[in-house]
């Protein structure tokens, strides 16, 4: 059996930690940047630990 590949667009956008968590950047970064607080803009900015259920999904298109 050949190995399987994981799915390259999950690969773009998610990391494993080596705890096991999924982490996820932050929605809300792209655009209208104006209109945010600095307050907000820093916040959106860190990385954002993925939901148990999510992490699951994710978790199986890494191989992981």
């Amino acid at each position: 059996m050949p190995k399987q590949k994981s799915h390259s667009g999950t690969k773009k956008r998610f990391k494993v930690t080596g705890s096991g968590k999924v982490m996820k950047q932050g929605a809300g970064m792209r655009h209208n940047l104006e209109k945010k607080s600095s307050r907000v803009t820093r916040r959106l900015n860190q990385e954002q630990v993925l939901a148990p259920a999510d992490a699951k999904v994710v978790k199986k298109l890494l191989n992981k």
